[in-house]
């Protein structure tokens, strides 16, 4: 008991202690969980290693009295979901009395412990539970907390948190001055460059900091969860991933080219990166659900300056592109819109870098292009987009830039041209 009671004090004081120490940004998604507090159901959030996950929850909680867990402390090893009910012992005798809120940070590592999360919940208390393990969570949760459950996505800053952490303003009348412009392209720079981690925007040797990130990810999340057996394989496809993030990647050549036996392995592999929240993969959009199904997929990585922490010298078009899609990904998490996101290529190899569907209606497309004047946008990707939209029945066309804005009407259909830096900050 004095054991446990030692623990739970140690952590409290840690990160009540980085609260002082640290400036803690607000997260856009903390809106969708406020309501949420005192609701009978779990509030389960998910997200990378490092995105934040755990000191969003505390925040949520801090002025009010509740029991707080984390499970990946190694004086926690080997706990057995039977003993979860002494940390509740514990917690009434450091306090002198029952908790109705709890925050349990990385649960899953104890065995059956959705179970110790269903006797709270039907104790009528609320609780919270991170987790870095899509697929290790939704499997537990779906098998004993039916219905009784809600699930969040925490993914890293955005730029618009990123521009909150460094005290850059982002109002309208700022992003409309000059000089504000200025200063917003150069941020935009260093967030492609360094990306949203919240850690690793606070350390000078951000690059280190993020390669052991990753190896985190690969052997804990992964390797050891998974029970890899081809080891060296996985993590050369995992960098292969990596590397081509942006591109078009085929599980098929994937298993020739690293000599795997069967296309599921690669399949297997890319679910348990995906799993991690490392990774995203994009589907084509097609009538075909067979298609859809077989061909390439597109990948990008949730953080680019886990990027650029392993290959230094990326492609700015792509970067840009990787950071539009994991921003799609993060506005269909954070906000009430909910749209399917995949690419469009035809047969005469014509791309269409984004389809956002809504429904049964293809609601909008988007094309990112590395370009600072309308004269640097190359004709087929206005091609490309005027093509898809007469075949998808979609007239907002969309054209992401590095720093053009505009607008024009080509062949009976408008389209917007937006600089990057600007359509991040809405």
């Amino acid at each position: 008991m004095d054991g446990l009671k030692s623990i739970l004090i140690d952590q409290k004081e840690e990160m009540e202690e980085r609260f002082r120490r640290e400036r803690i940004i607000k997260r856009e998604v903390e809106e969708k969980l406020i309501s949420e507090i005192e609701s009978d159901v779990a509030k389960v959030v998910m997200g990378v290693r490092r995105a934040g996950k755990s000191v969003m929850c505390y925040d949520l909680l801090r002025d009010r009295e509740f029991l707080y867990v984390n499970f990946d402390d190694e004086r926690l090893d080997g706990i057995r979901v039977g003993d979860l009910n002494e940390l509740v012992k514990a917690y009434v005798s450091i306090h002198g009395k029952e908790f109705h809120l709890a925050l349990l940070d990385e649960p899953q590592r104890v065995r059956g412990w959705e179970l110790f999360v269903n006797r709270l919940l039907r104790a009528g208390k609320s609780v919270f539970v991170t987790g870095s393990s899509a697929k290790l969570l939704s499997k537990e949760l779906a098998t004993h907390l039916t219905g009784r459950h809600l699930d969040y996505l925490l993914f890293p800053f955005s730029f618009r948190e990123f521009l909150e952490f460094r005290g850059v303003k982002s109002d309208e009348e700022f992003v409309l001055s000059t000089k504000g412009k200025g200063i917003l392209l150069k941020q935009l720079s260093e967030f492609m460059k360094t990306g949203g981690i919240p850690q690793a925007l606070k350390i000078h040797n951000w690059q280190g900091f993020l390669r052991g990130l990753y190896e985190d990810i690969i052997t804990k999340d992964v390797v050891l969860r998974y029970n890899i057996k081809y080891v060296q394989t996985f993590r050369m496809i995992s960098k292969f991933l990596m590397k081509n993030h942006s591109k078009y990647v085929s599980f098929n050549s994937i298993r020739k080219a690293f000599g795997v036996r069967t296309i599921h392995t690669v399949r297997d592999y890319a679910n348990y990166l995906e799993s991690a929240f490392l990774l995203f993969f994009v589907k084509k959009y097609s009538f075909s659900l067979k298609e859809v199904e077989n061909v390439p997929k597109k990948v990008y990585c949730v953080d680019t300056g886990i990027l650029t922490s392993l290959f230094p010298s990326p492609e700015l078009g792509r970067l840009m592109e990787n950071v539009v899609g994991i921003e799609l990904f993060r506005r269909k998490s954070y906000q009430n819109r909910n749209p399917e996101v995949y690419y469009f290529r035809d047969y005469q190899g014509k791309e269409v870098d984004f389809v956002l569907k809504e429904g049964s209606r293809i609601s909008q497309l988007i094309q990112v292009t590395y370009a600072s004047g309308r004269d640097e946008i190359e004709k087929r990707e206005l091609r490309s987009l005027l093509k898809a939209s007469n075949q998808l029945h979609c007239k907002d066309l969309l054209v992401l830039t590095w720093d053009y804005g505009g607008e024009e009407t080509l062949k009976n259909r408008r389209i917007n041209f937006i600089p990057l830096w600007k359509w991040l900050v809405r």
